[in-house]
C-alpha cells in the first residue's frame, strides 16, 4: 500500500477579496531616524519624481511628521470594509495606506475609527480617497492625509484586500514600505533600501546647509547657474 503524501492546498479567496500577513519595515531605528529627515529632502534623494500628489493633511498641526512600515489596503470606492480588518491586524507605529481609487463622494474614515486608531497607536493614515469629521482629525495624536472630505459616510460590503502593492495618490507602495509624511507630502521608501537612503538623504540635507549659509551670506556661487546655462548655448 502506497503512502498518501498529504498536501496543502494554496488558500483560495473570494474574488475581489485578499488578506495577506502583516510585513515587517525597516529597524525601528531606522523609522525614528528618518522622522528628522524632511519628505522634500528625501525625494530629492530620490530623483524628485517620487510622492503623493493631491493628497492634503487632515490633522492641526503642520509640523506633525508621520512616518511608519505600511499597511496597505485597497477597497472598492466608498467602502471601508477592508479597513476596518486591516486596524484588527497593525502593531503600533503603522502606517495604514489605503487606495481608495481616489473616489471622495464617500468617506472612508471618520472620527469613530479615529478612536481605533489613537487605542492602537497608529502611525498614521494615507489615503487616496475622502475622509469626515474633521474637527476630531484635526485633534493631536493622529497624522492623516486625504484627498478631500465629505459628510456621506461608507458602506461595509467589500470587497478589499490587505497587505498587497497599492497606488495611492500618484505613489506606489508595498507593505512594509518606510511612509513619511509631512507638510509638504508623502513619500514611500522601499524596506530593502531605507539604510542607503538615510545616508543619501543626510548628505543632500549637509549640501543644503552649505548652499543654505552662502545665500544668507551672499556668496551663493554664480557658477552654480551660470554653468547650465552656458551648456544651453546662452552667453553668460
Amino acid at each position: 500500500m502506497t503512502a498518501t503524501i498529504p498536501t496543502t492546498a494554496p488558500l483560495q479567496w473570494p474574488a475581489g477579496y485578499r488578506i495577506n500577513p502583516r510585513v515587517d519595515g525597516p529597524s525601528a531605528e531606522i523609522v525614528a531616524a528618518f522622522r528628522e529627515i524632511p519628505v522634500a529632502a528625501i525625494g530629492d534623494s530620490m530623483s524628485r519624481n517620487i510622492g503623493t500628489v493631491g493628497l492634503r493633511q487632515y490633522h492641526g498641526r503642520l509640523d506633525t511628521v508621520l512616518c511608519g512600515p505600511a499597511v496597505t489596503v485597497r477597497v472598492r470606492p466608498g467602502d471601508n470594509l477592508m479597513i476596518h480588518k486591516a486596524l484588527m491586524m497593525v502593531q503600533p507605529g503603522d502606517v495604514l495606506v489605503i487606495d481608495g481609487g481616489g473616489d471622495v463622494t464617500q468617506a472612508l474614515v471618520g472620527g469613530l475609527m479615529r478612536t481605533t486608531c489613537v487605542a492602537k497607536k497608529l502611525g498614521g493614515l494615507v489615503i487616496d480617497g475622502a475622509v469626515r469629521d474633521l474637527t476630531e482629525w484635526a485633534e493631536d495624536g493622529m497624522p492623516i492625509f486625504a484627498k478631500g472630505h465629505t459628510h456621506r459616510g461608507p458602506s461595509k460590503d467589500g470587497p478589499g484586500e490587505i497587505n498587497i502593492p497599492v497606488s495611492c495618490a500618484g505613489l506606489v507602495v508595498l507593505p512594509g514600505d518606510l511612509v513619511v509624511g509631512d507638510a509638504d507630502g508623502v513619500i514611500a521608501i522601499p524596506a530593502a533600501e531605507a539604510a542607503e537612503m538615510l545616508k543619501r538623504s543626510r548628505a543632500h540635507l549637509e549640501k543644503e546647509a552649505k548652499i543654505r549659509a552662502a545665500n544668507a551670506i551672499g556668496t551663493s556661487d554664480p557658477e552654480r547657474f551660470d554653468a547650465a546655462l552656458r551648456a544651453k548655448g546662452l552667453p553668460v
